[in-house]
């Protein structure tokens, strides 16, 4: 008769995100040790990583960590929301958005070559992947300097982990209101700052399309110009945070409220869940 209860399964399972049939072999082997459950159910799964590469990873979580004047944003994926909840996942994320921090990484490269417990980054994800039994992988990474402050992270469902994620550099003293802006970021999803940093070629390619829009709506001439000036307001609202109307008061810019608040941001990051 096995040694362990079904208490002792769902316990396993809890902690490791791996599947019931897969704890109740675990527990068999080791007779009822859940530590020593754990390590076999590394040990087999590390054989079937391969296996699962070709596996999409639609569900996860967003982690954030805030280290002196920089904070860093990542998105770790697995396959199910069973293993995103679990605290084994969860976990992992803490453990390994710390870790990049203390080498400061630049890139997904540089994270997951960080050094972790004896191993890098990648080596620890690559357990965790085989001990839970579905793929894993860090997704994304963003790194932003300032000298304060602003996280938000957002649940979708109040059973999953937070499944978006905000970070805001700035410099002054309302973090209300820096926190309001985290929240607007995680509605209105901006990709850039300022005008300035909207790429060349995509203004022109916007630029291009609000012209040809215009000329086949058979807009008059002498109109064109302000037609176009008009649309391309239009698109740097969609993708300029500083030019966003505020989601909780849409008569005034993002820059109004920071101006108000005599907030300077330096920058942002928004992840979430699945929408690479």
């Amino acid at each position: 008769m096995a040694n362990y209860t079904v208490a002792e399964v769902k316990a396993l399972r809890e902690r490791t995100g791996a599947g019931m049939l897969d704890c109740k072999k675990a527990l068999d082997e080791a007779d009822g040790d859940i530590e020593k459950a754990i390590e076999i159910l590394r040990t087999h799964g590390l054989k079937g990583v391969s296996k699962r590469e070709d596996r999409t990873t639609e569900n996860g979580l967003i982690a954030a960590k805030v280290d002196g004047k920089r904070a860093y944003l990542i998105e770790l994926a697995c396959e199910t929301d069973f293993v995103a909840k679990a605290e084994r996942f969860i976990s992992l994320a803490e453990t390994v958005v710390t870790a990049i921090a203390a080498v400061g990484a630049e890139t997904l490269e540089d994270a997951l070559a960080a050094p972790l417990d004896g191993r890098t980054v990648a080596e620890v994800i690559t357990d965790e992947s085989a001990i839970i039994g579905e793929k894993i992988v860090l997704t994304r990474l963003k790194k932003v300097s300032g000298e304060t402050f602003t996280v938000y992270l957002h649940r979708t469902n109040p059973d999953l982990p937070p499944q978006v994620g905000v970070i805001i550099g700035y410099s002054g003293g309302d973090s209300d209101t820096a926190r309001s802006v985290a929240q607007h970021i995680a509605f209105a999803d901006p990709t850039y700052l300022t005008r300035e940093e909207v790429p060349a070629e995509l203004v022109a390619k916007e630029t291009q399309i609000a012209e040809d829009t215009s000329r086949a709506e058979g807009k008059p001439e002498a109109a064109l110009a302000k037609i176009i000036e008009g649309r391309m307001n239009g698109f740097y609202k969609q993708v300029v945070l500083l030019d966003q109307p505020f989601a909780l008061d849409s008569k005034l810019s993002i820059r109004k409220v920071l101006d108000d608040a005599s907030i300077s941001v330096s920058g942002f990051a928004r992840f979430k869940v699945g929408s690479r």
